[in-house]
């Protein structure tokens, strides 16, 4: 996982942790809770990631604990009266930020970051000197 209980509680603090893990309708407690978001987030970078990095990562990037944060977080507020604007961009940003990583627009670091990148495809132009296709004596019109 990308991140943990202390991560989020760092980033959020702990009341706002224990409200949006509260679910006093099903039987798990609030760390299981949080565990499962926090596995999901975890999945779905992997998502992103795997077409540019061997996983799972030796070592956990920091970038990538929040962004797991921001979308456990998230993911555990819904679309709930507890889902603010401010939620939600930051959601979309690490998103927007993971497909950045996937297109090979944004690196995770280097090689420190644990997991080695996939070479990536080259769409360069390649020109070479030849013989003149289109000269008039080879087309035929330039018989004088």
């Amino acid at each position: 996982m990308y991140a943990t209980r202390d991560d989020m509680v760092k980033r959020f603090g702990e009341r706002e942790v224990s409200e949006i893990t509260n679910v006093s309708d099903i039987d798990i407690d609030d760390d299981g809770v949080l565990d499962f978001a926090l596995q999901a987030a975890s999945d779905e970078i992997d998502g992103y990631i795997a077409g540019r990095y061997t996983l799972p990562l030796k070592a956990r990037p920091p970038i990538l604990t929040g962004i797991a944060c921001d979308i456990a977080r998230y993911r555990l507020t819904g679309t709930e009266r507890l889902c603010t604007d401010e939620i939600r961009d930051r959601y979309r940003d690490g998103i927007r930020y993971l497909e950045k990583v996937a297109k090979g627009d944004v690196s995770l670091g280097s090689g420190e970051s644990g997991g080695a990148a996939l070479p990536s495809s080259s769409t360069g132009v390649m020109f070479t000197a030849g013989s003149n296709s289109w000269s008039r004596w080879r087309t035929g019109g330039g018989g004088y």
